[in-house]
């Protein structure tokens, strides 16, 4: 068999080595392939990717100095457009070619023969019987397909109040692309959510049509569930971000499900946009994006506007029941009249009413654990984790202080670390002391929790929506993974015990992520025959975000939000990107910092001269060691010069060898 000679790339996770190599191979290598390739002096085996064949060796590398890939793996391979997205991604995030590598590869290995594992292999399909389409999905269904036929690769912003219907156009969209001969991937933002979609999907479509991809599921059932996506057995992958990875072919449709969710956004390396990626991925094929939301995020509803998006709105409920009913209870005047407890007069009231009345709760409080921090009373010291440097949570259930960090678990002390005294106070609620106090206040109605420290596994998860599905539970109380698209149909309460939470979180999408959450978890109200009643407990009553809400005002509130947006030109109008340097030597990582930022300004970019000075990374959690960061507002069409710069300025520190690693974030949702 005739040779030519390969380029590849090393899986292999090191900057030094991130870069192609030239390797002699076989004529029926080809691109995407896996292989074993010798490396180094011991020519030890490493695993590597074919990213281009038929090159043409440097003039200074003689062939008798190129060694040969030793295999090819049978059963691993990805096609020309997962190589392509994976060099953009590379470019795109300042990331290394092994980062990319493995968003598209799967864990585990093969199973031996007739050993395959099938997750939600006993799921049974649950779907609405549909008669009829009403207008506006019709409508929405019509304008879609139409661009899927003429391939015009267009981006749709379905903008659908809750309760809508924008699941039933999705499945038409689906179904539209599985006759077209394509295949389609559907992402939901949050793992709780898959099986509730994977039910739905299973009402319309065979099971060997569908495979699911998320990072809950075991590396033998990831492994398994990407090969029968490779080799065209199934052509719908459903799952959270990881599934925009999908190694499908010709793909037609990809969805993204409450588009507007942080969860779309990686906070670990490599910190892609999903919505990027989909972008990416469907350019190869021309296929349509759909992000559908009841609250769109600010910078995509811009887009919209603009011209960027595709705008479809669904004004209606499906069922035509009314929106919700949604008061805002001030809890200072509560607090002037003496009552301290967590729940206010009209929100106990309401709740007895409803569960009289045989329908359902939900209680939505975005903090787990039983009180937020633990402080001392006499010098105000509050306990932290020494590792995270981040407030403790009281855990009563597991008597301990939590890091809701590192996961951490610390016994409670009987006296201050800081100054000895006894005066040991919990201060603040989580979902375990609402759980608490709504099973004494309704000891007749079962009560469930569901946030992080109660849905451990997918198997606990499903336990949970499962028993309140069906009337079992009569209150649910939870974090935000309650706020996110579970379709409950007995619900006639939803309330929402602190909105001032997220509101006073140090973010500048603070007051979009309040009005998000509030209209989101309303939304689990009134979706059968009546309508719901959501109650807003709040000390700021009086806030833009909260109002708009209470009104189902998002247009309100968004022409608001984009003004203060463009007055401090943060996201849609610039790209935040931060460039951190951590090191075990604080007096390093600042130097780095500051270094890169004059750089940066000598290089002459956009807004440069406005980069921030460097600050402490507070919530960098790496122990025995310091971070530090710098960000700048980069202007519209500046993104991609300055990653061009930062990974030169990269390159430079591993040149010199500095203490030093650096990291690069664009538009992150977590703090620094």
């Amino acid at each position: 068999m005739s040779k030519q000679y390969v380029n590849l790339i090393l899986d292999q996770n090191s900057w030094h080595t991130d870069e192609p190599f030239t390797y002699a191979a076989d004529g029926d290598i080809e691109v995407g392939d896996i292989v074993q390739v010798p490396f180094g002096k011991g020519n030890r085996l490493k695993r590597a990717l074919v990213i281009e064949t038929g090159v043409q060796p440097s003039k200074d590398l003689s062939s008798a100095h190129i060694k040969e890939v030793a295999e090819k793996d049978p059963d691993l391979r990805l096609n020309q457009e997962m190589v392509k997205t994976m060099e953009w991604m590379r470019q795109r995030y300042g990331i290394k070619y092994y980062d990319a590598l493995h968003c598209f590869i799967p864990p585990g290995k093969a199973a031996r023969p007739g050993k395959s594992k099938r997750p939600y292999a006993k799921t049974k399909g649950e779907g609405q019987e549909v008669k009829a389409l009403t207008d506006e999905q019709a409508s929405a269904v019509g304008r879609i397909e139409s661009s899927m036929d003429a391939g015009k690769g267009e981006i749709f912003l379905l903008h659908g109040v809750t309760s809508s219907g924008k699941t039933e156009v999705y499945m038409q969209v689906i179904q539209h692309a599985l006759d077209m001969g394509q295949t389609a991937i559907l992402l939901v933002p949050e793992i709780a959510l898959t099986e509730q979609i994977v039910r739905r999907l299973l009402a319309r479509f065979d099971r060997d049509e569908i495979a699911v991809l998320h990072s809950k599921l075991t590396g033998r059932e990831r492994f398994d569930e990407w090969m029968r996506l490779r080799k065209g057995e199934a052509h719908i992958a459903v799952g959270a971000r990881i599934g925009v990875f999908a190694p499908l072919e010709n793909i037609g449709v990809i969805i993204l499900d409450e588009e507007h969710e942080s969860t779309y956004k990686s906070d670990q390396t490599p910190k892609y946009e999903t919505v990027d990626v989909a972008v990416k991925r469907l350019m190869a094929s021309k296929g349509v994006l759909i992000l559908g939301s009841a609250t769109p995020s600010v910078v995509s509803y811009e887009r919209a506007r603009e011209g960027v998006y595709t705008l479809i709105e669904l004004k209606k409920r499906y069922n035509k029941t009314p929106l919700p009913l949604v008061e805002l209870v001030d809890m200072r005047i509560e607090l002037r009249s003496g009552n301290t407890g967590i729940f206010s007069k009209r929100l106990l009231k309401a709740m007895s009413g409803t569960l009289a009345s045989g329908k359902q709760v939900i209680l939505f409080q975005n903090r787990r654990g039983y009180s937020t921090f633990i402080s001392c009373r006499d010098c105000g010291e509050s306990l932290q984790c020494p590792d995270c440097g981040i407030s403790l949570v009281y855990h009563k259930r597991e008597n301990a202080a939590v890091c809701h960090y590192c996961g951490r678990r610390f016994p409670l002390p009987d006296k201050c670390p800081s100054c000895g005294s006894p005066r040991i106070k919990y201060f603040g609620v989580g979902t375990e002391q609402v759980e608490e106090a709504a099973a004494r206040e309704f000891p007749d109605y079962p009560c469930a929790r569901l946030d992080l420290d109660t849905a451990k596994n997918r198997t606990e998860i499903n336990r949970i929506i499962r028993s309140f599905s069906k009337g079992e539970t009569k209150i649910l109380i939870g974090t935000q993974l309650v706020a996110k698209g579970l379709d409950f149909r007995n619900v006639g309460l939803v309330g929402v015990i602190s909105a001032d939470v997220s509101l006073n979180i140090p973010d500048y999408r603070s007051t979009e992520r309040t009005f998000q959450l509030v209209t989101q978890v309303a939304g689990r109200a009134g979706r059968g025959s009546e309508r719901g009643l959501v109650i807003v407990q709040s000390y700021t009553p009086e806030n833009f975000a909260l109002k708009a809400s209470a009104e189902h005002d998002y247009k309100g509130f968004f022409q608001q939000e984009i003004m203060v947006r463009k007055f401090m030109d943060y996201p849609p109008y610039t790209d935040l990107i931060i460039a951190a340097f951590t090191s075990e030597s604080e007096a390093v990582a600042i130097e780095m910092a500051e270094r890169c930022k004059a750089y940066l300004e000598k290089a002459g970019l956009p807004n440069a001269k406005k980069i921030l000075v460097p600050r402490l990374s507070m919530n960098f959690k790496g122990k025995d060691s310091f971070r530090y960061h710098i960000m700048v507002k980069a202007p519209r069409g500046s993104r991609n010069k300055y990653i061009y710069y930062l990974r030169y300025f990269n390159r430079l520190i591993l040149k010199h060898k500095v203490d030093c690693t650096m990291l690069i974030d664009v538009n992150a949702y977590s703090s620094y």
